[in-house]
């Protein structure tokens, strides 16, 4: 694994400044491309969550079991129960939105789900994602939205593109804050060395998920 973590590095590797040129020729696809996002001010996110209704559901992914959870205005958290478990994945999610109400409703999501792992030929819409979280780490999740599928960058390029080039264990705790995995492709942070760094899934879904755009974009 480390050894194609070094390859990733070396092959696939984009310094996000240069994440537009790279997501628009060959196969790589600009993620902004398929994702639109929109984030809770400050001051709501201050509140934990208090007012807001947040749907749940689980759903199969080509990761294993996804907790999708989502409000009116998009998908606001995606987490996978492969290593975890279900319960596990479950309260993890609600922790982080401490005063929000949280109602099981598949169905509802089923439009969402379609959205964050289409099926093949779909024509879903882009994905709508509702960012819930601090300023700091909203900056952090934007920077790895650039990150086009099928390539890698490195927690210290983050960290140099958001304007805190020193700020680089800060921006590894974002990553790992992250609430909607695989659309906010934390999967795709590594560090400097060749490391695959941690995964707040495991390490087998980092490395299923890197995997996997690999050969879609081979």
């Amino acid at each position: 694994a480390l050894d194609h973590a070094k390859e990733l590095l070396a092959t696939r590797h984009t310094t996000l400044e240069t994440a537009d040129r790279v997501g628009l020729s060959g196969s790589g696809r600009l993620h902004d491309l398929f994702v639109r996002w929109e984030a809770m001010s400050p001051g709501e996110y201050a509140k934990g969550g208090a007012g807001l209704e947040i749907l749940w559901g689980w759903f199969e992914s080509p990761f294993g079991p996804a907790l999708i959870m989502g409000s009116g205005k998009g998908i606001c958290g995606i987490g996978f129960a492969a290593e975890a478990g279900a319960a596990e994945t479950m309260t993890d999610m609600q922790s982080r939105w401490p005063n929000a109400s949280f109602v099981e409703d598949p169905s509802a999501l089923a439009p969402l789900a379609e959205q964050a792992f289409p099926r093949a030929g779909s024509n879903s819409a882009p994905a709508q994602l509702y960012l819930i979280g601090a300023p700091f780490q909203i900056k952090v999740w934007e920077a790895l939205m650039q990150i086009p599928t099928g390539y890698v960058s490195t927690y210290s390029d983050i960290a140099r593109v958001i304007g805190h080039p020193k700020a680089v264990r800060a921006v590894g705790t974002a990553v790992g804050r992250n609430p909607i995995s695989w659309l906010i492709p934390c999967h795709r942070a590594m560090r400097k060395s060749g490391g695959l760094g941690g995964y707040h899934w495991g390490l087998p879904v980092k490395r299923t998920m890197l995997a996997w755009e690999a050969a879609e974009t081979a």
